[in-house]
């Protein structure tokens, strides 16, 4: 330690040497200071970081749809080799999926049931503010398209409407099972008869209810299965602290490989309705619909919060899934301050059951089908669609265009005819379906901070704020809680 004055003349402290760089002291500060005024630019370093995923994706796209433009005729090959990188990088994503929901819902359910109160404040919140958003949606949705957009659909030439029997669609119509059998889907996804069976195939639904299960029959705090868990989910944290660092690389291969497969041949006027209409339903949702309600919920500005999370909802855009978002969605619940207890429980089931652009997409793909074919649906059709809708985005998995088959089971509950359309809608269904998952994702994260605030549910010990073996960030705001 260097030598210190040893008087304290008229009030002065003592002068610390030059050579002194004990912690704590006024050199430390300032070196901190100078490290605060780095370069604008530097944040565009930090690997995974939202700006560096945003410039990612913003060059892909500058870099793609030029070319799809103006290249007639794009190598075959060469999607299949930019997509490399993007389908490793997700594939590395879905692999932690299944251990991640399993230690986190078991932890969190564990947690819920020692706890004095607000396991069933929790669960309520959670599971009635998904529902909520979800007919809230297909509501919007039925209303835009009925009024709005129904009308500018025109019909198709009797030779565009040809059906072709070997195509895509009309395999998955022969294997759409009709409304029952969507219904008893949806209840036997709950319960697997084969646990190994529901594991190794990514049926999360019934994964996470064993999980729930599991945690809430833990009666002993050295329980082997309990350190299991945390042991496993320290694994995974560390995995997926190295999987978001190579966001920028995965997200621009992804981008950039699907966006080379579009065709503006393909662009006609019906296709350019169906498009429009699902992205302003969807951003109908997304910025007036859901703001209102999170800011009546919370008091809190919904679009600095939807900002700040931009690096969950741009994965989901390049992933094209929910599940694969799942580490990175958890990942900004705890950066805005969400306690561990209910991020662990709220964003995962939310990854499962809360498919609002799911649900906006389904009325209009019924009614583009009718309408091309020069049908118009009545009042008593969109009830019936909302119903369905409803249920099938409930049970629909969180992996890429798995509500195709579905929209064909929905457009015949009221009577469309599956015609060579649905062809358009298969060409169209990879650009959408990143939109349809990108809202998905930002509805779980607002029900997250929505279900927090209104539970008011706190971590009780230190060991739930520790994140990747250190302390939350400073900067992550901790807010206060008021029960509603």
């Amino acid at each position: 330690m260097a030598e210190k004055t040893a008087l304290n003349l008229n009030g002065v402290e003592p002068v610390l040497s030059e050579s002194d760089n004990a912690p704590g002291t006024p050199r430390e500060f300032g070196s901190a200071t100078e490290e605060k005024k780095k370069s604008w630019w530097h944040i565009f370093l930090v690997w995974g970081s939202a700006p560096q995923i945003i410039l990612a994706a913003m060059l892909a796209l500058a870099i793609g749809l030029p070319v799809s433009m103006m290249v007639d005729e794009i190598p075959k090959e060469a999607p299949v080799y930019l997509n490399i990188v993007g389908d490793l990088w997700l594939r590395s994503l879905k692999a932690i999926v299944i251990p991640l929901i399993v230690s986190a819902m078991i932890l969190a359910v564990y947690k819920l049931r020692v706890m004095s109160r607000g396991g069933r404040s929790l669960a309520s919140w959670t599971i009635g503010y998904y529902i909520m958003t979800t007919l809230m949606a297909i509501v919007i949705s039925c209303i835009m398209t009925a009024l709005v957009w129904s009308p500018m659909f025109t019909e198709a030439p009797e030779d565009e409407r040809v059906y072709n029997s070997d195509s895509t669609y009309a395999k998955s119509e022969g294997t759409t099972p009709p409304l029952e059998g969507v219904v008893q889907q949806m209840f036997q996804s709950f319960i697997p008869d084969n646990i190994a069976y529901a594991l190794a195939n990514n049926q999360l639904l019934s994964v996470l209810v064993v999980s729930i299960v599991v945690g809430y029959l833990i009666e002993d705090e050295n329980s082997s299965i309990l350190r299991a868990a945390r042991e496993v989910e320290r694994m995974v944290t560390i995995v997926v602290t190295f999987i978001i660092k190579c966001s920028a690389f995965g997200v621009f291969s992804l981008i950039l490989s699907n966006i080379l497969k579009l065709d503006p041949a393909t662009m006609g006027k019906n296709l350019g309705v169906l498009i429009a209409s699902t992205l302003s339903s969807m951003a109908i949702h997304l910025f007036v619909a859901v703001p209102i309600i999170f800011f009546f919920l919370t008091r809190m500005n919904p679009y600095l919060y939807w900002i700040k999370n931009s690096r969950a909802w741009i994965t989901a855009w390049g992933s094209a899934s929910s599940a694969a978002t799942l580490s990175i969605s958890l990942d900004c619940a705890r950066d805005r301050g969400i306690s561990k207890t209910v991020r662990s429980f709220s964003v995962p089931l939310g990854c499962l059951i809360n498919m609002d652009g799911t649900a906006i997409y389904f009325p209009i793909v019924v009614v583009f089908l009718a309408r091309t074919q020069g049908m118009t649906l009545g009042v008593v059709d969109y009830v019936i669609i909302t119903a369905a809708a409803t249920l099938s985005s409930i049970g629909t998995t969180p992996i890429p265009s798995s509500s195709l088959a579905l929209s064909i089971m929905i457009a015949g509950l009221v009577g469309v005819p599956i015609t060579g359309m649905m062809g358009v809608v298969f060409a169209i269904d990879w650009l959408l379906d990143r939109f349809r998952t990108a809202l998905n994702v930002s509805g779980d994260l607002f029900g997250a901070m929505v279900v927090y605030k209104k539970t008011g549910i706190e971590d009780e010990s230190e060991e739930d704020l520790v994140v990747e073996g250190q302390p939350v960030r400073e900067d992550a705001p901790r807010y206060n809680q008021s029960m509603a």
